[in-house]
C-alpha cells in the first residue's frame, strides 16, 4: 500500500510526497469538495435511498487548517469552514489528486 511521507501545506495546495516518492499537489477547495464524509456524501440505507448529503461543489476560499494522520490508512482534514469529519483513505486521497475532474 502506498502511504502518505509527507503532508504540507504550500499556500491554497495541499503538497504530498508518498512512499513511492512520488509527489501530488491537490487545490484545498478541491479537498473539501470531495470530502468523503455522511455530511458531504450522504448516507444510504438498505434499500439504497439516500439521506443527507450536499450537492455543492465548490468551495471558494476554503483551505486546509491541520490535518491527522488516522491509524495506518486515513488523513483527517480540519478546514477552515470547520468541516472535519472526512476520512480520506489513502487510496482515495491518491486518487482524487490523479483525478482530472
Amino acid at each position: 500500500m502506498i502511504t502518505p511521507e509527507h503532508i504540507e501545506l504550500i499556500g491554497s495546495e495541499v503538497a504530498i510526497r508518498w512512499s513511492d516518492q512520488s509527489e501530488d499537489y491537490i487545490a484545498c477547495e478541491r479537498l473539501r469538495a470531495f470530502s468523503p464524509s455522511a455530511e458531504t456524501t450522504g448516507e444510504r440505507d438498505l434499500l439504497g435511498r439516500k439521506y443527507g448529503g450536499t450537492e455543492q461543489k465548490s468551495y471558494p476560499g476554503v483551505l486546509v487548517r491541520g490535518w491527522h494522520l488516522i491509524g495506518g490508512y486515513a488523513v483527517q482534514f480540519d478546514f477552515s469552514d470547520g468541516h472535519n469529519t472526512g476520512l480520506y483513505t489513502f487510496d482515495y486521497l491518491k486518487a482524487i489528486c490523479r483525478a482530472s475532474v
